[in-house]
């Protein structure tokens, strides 16, 4: 069975740091680019980051380029989020998945805050 799960939310205060983790089972993550998306309640989801099964090439969305970074493990078929500098409004649940065949995880809830 395929599956995504993230971990590493949580509530953090403005400026600080977290790390997101986006662990797959049931399939190779290798293979497949995996997107970050993010959504808050009543608004679209927003694209965060897209990394290619390389890790080579990264895509970010305008509203986090220069602060958030993803990578990828895939011996340990893991792809990660460094978010760094965060600021309320990133505020919202961040979930990873694979766009390809629209595979999403449950997602995991950011929160910053002072």
């Amino acid at each position: 069975q395929v599956k995504l799960v993230e971990s590493g939310g949580g509530l953090v205060q403005p400026g600080g740091s977290l790390r997101l983790s986006c662990a797959g089972s049931g399939f190779i993550i290798s293979a497949y680019i995996i997107r970050w998306t993010r959504q808050v309640p009543g608004k679209e989801r927003e694209l965060v980051a897209n990394i290619d099964p390389t890790g080579r090439r990264k895509d970010y969305g305008d509203s986090v380029k220069g602060r958030f970074t993803v990578s990828r493990d895939n011996r340990n078929n893991t792809v990660f989020l460094q978010m760094n500098s965060l600021k309320p409004e990133d505020t919202a649940v961040y979930t990873c998945g694979v766009p390809l065949y629209n595979y999403w995880g449950q997602g995991t809830q950011v929160t910053v805050s002072a």
